[in-house]
């Protein structure tokens, strides 16, 4: 079986071409620029080969074709029909408390995600425009919808409500949702596997960690609480976004500097989190380099991002009455082997016991404490590309 995966942005959209049973990757890419001029990046992993195309795409039902042109290429495509396609999976950023689990999309669907555009008006918009597209150039093809919020659906009203006016959540459903939800159960799921115990066991807390980072509590397979919120600006301190903060700091920046509300998200968006405090950059690795030369902003930076992560482990420690893994994921988690020392160190009260020789390593799905570690902690890349195809597979095989 062959599922295309798209995750559709404003001027953006990845893809993959994938067989969900074998994980095999057939060939992946990235159009970019849609709207404006066009570029297309397609790989071939099978042949370490990249070919870089520069095509018109005014709009999503072009960049569409010009992926399906790529796979069809009697001179770098995988395919030699668009009726090997079978399904095609996207990511959807917001399914609101409409969806609990991925699902086969009709009108029906595309009018509930729809109606939660303002709730991810950023986001949602390109998914529809994705989808659109798709159906657009690849007419009677089933698409199926797996969405970021649908892992955190099971979190219990404790977990998810805010301590405001309950008619806001009544009425305009002001809630957390959480997000990074396919990351979170793909990783889950893998934590169990490598184990060789049933998730329905075990008490684990994710750490999907980069540029956009989030820590979940997943209790018996089941998530119970994650800490990003009503929309991915909450939470932990991020590449550019600010996580929790007080909110009558908005207040007082807004009075004292003039700003609108506008000015200020942005600034909380896109100029806060680690970049703002280091003044360095918002990539990880930049503010490693930067702190190892000596700048104390940067330091600053990277320990206040750790010690944001290790607040939340001991968090949902307590909230699930213990935890038997901790696991670390997504571009940061994997490859920095200093963030995860420093999170997990100073956990011994909990049984957390590190391995540095075995932290010692990048992307590769491993134990990374020590044997006699009584909770064990695992490295897992992640990957949501093989979730939402296995998804995909599963809802267009019934």
């Amino acid at each position: 079986m062959k599922i295309l995966v798209i995750n559709a942005g404003s001027s953006s959209l990845k893809y993959q071409l994938m067989d969900p049973d074998s994980r095999e990757v057939l060939a992946k890419g990235l159009c970019e620029r849609i709207g404006i001029d066009g570029r297309l990046t397609h790989k071939i992993p099978a042949k370490d080969a990249k070919y870089e195309f520069e095509i018109p795409m005014p709009t999503h039902a072009e960049a569409i074709q010009s992926v399906l042109d790529a796979l069809l290429s009697s001179e770098h495509g995988v395919i030699k029909s668009a009726s090997e396609i079978d399904a095609v999976g996207h990511r959807v950023v917001h399914g609101g408390e409409k969806f609990a689990s991925s699902v086969l999309i009709d009108a029906q669907v595309m009018a509930a995600i729809e109606e939660c555009i303002p709730l991810a008006p950023l986001h949602n918009p390109a998914n529809i425009t994705g989808i659109r597209a798709c159906e657009k150039v690849m007419p009677g093809v089933p698409m199926v919808a797996v969405f970021d919020t649908a892992f955190h659906q099971t979190m219990p009203p404790h977990s998810y409500i805010y301590a405001l006016p309950y008619e806001y959540y009544e009425n305009d459903k002001v809630r957390r949702y959480g997000f990074h939800g396919t990351s979170h159960r793909y990783v889950s799921a893998r934590a169990a596997a490598m184990l060789g115990r049933p998730i329905e066991e075990l008490k684990i807390i994710t750490c999907h960690l980069g540029n956009g980072s989030s820590v979940a509590a997943v209790d018996h397979g089941k998530s119970v609480d994650t800490s990003m919120g009503f929309t991915p600006l909450a939470g932990l301190p991020m590449g550019t976004r600010s996580g929790d903060l007080d909110a009558g700091i908005l207040e007082y920046l807004m009075g004292k500097h003039g700003y609108d509300m506008a000015a200020m998200m942005n600034i909380l968006n896109k100029k806060s989190g680690v970049l703002g405090i280091s003044g360095v950059s918002s990539d990880f690795r930049d503010l490693e380099n930067a702190a190892n030369d000596g700048n104390q902003r940067a330091k600053l930076a990277l320990e206040a991002f750790q010690y944001g992560v290790k607040k939340l482990v001991g968090a949902y420690a307590a909230a699930m009455g213990g935890v038997d893994v901790i696991v670390f994921t997504a571009g940061v988690g994997e490859n920095d082997a200093n963030t995860r020392m420093a999170v997990a160190s100073g956990l011994e009260f909990m049984g957390v016991k590190m391995d540095a020789q075995a932290n010692n390593v990048r992307g590769k799905e491993t134990v990374i404490s020590a044997p006699d570690s009584r909770v064990k902690v695992l490295l897992i890349p992640t990957d949501e590309e093989l979730m939402i195809a296995q998804d995909t597979a599963a809802i267009v095989k019934k």
